[in-house]
């Protein structure tokens, strides 16, 4: 699993070098403001058997394809299983309209 969210993590900074990763609720959150660690746009979180790449307010992101996982009023995540479903699952467009 470290090599999705390690992944992740590049592709995070690759769309948005100013966005902080900061170790939050066991995993890592992605906080776009300087020197504000409470408010964040979503997180990378390792489980055992996949990576969960949240989005906190995941409901307003343009999904055509159904990807996004979750029936809450505002979160939403993609489930990665493998290095190949961040692109499978379009995590960078996901990414792009966040960050």
């Amino acid at each position: 699993m470290d090599d999705i969210k390690d992944a992740l993590a590049v592709l995070v900074g690759d769309i948005n070098a100013d966005i902080r990763l900061v170790p939050k609720y066991g995993g890592h959150v992605m906080c776009p403001n300087e020197g504000d660690d409470k408010t964040f746009v979503g997180g990378i979180f390792t489980y055992k058997d996949h990576v969960s790449l949240e989005f906190s307010d995941g409901a307003s992101l343009d999904d055509p394809n159904g990807v996004l996982e979750g029936k809450g009023k505002h979160r939403r995540h993609l489930k990665l299983k493998s290095a190949s479903d961040i692109t499978a699952k379009g995590a960078q467009s996901f990414l792009t309209q966040v960050l």
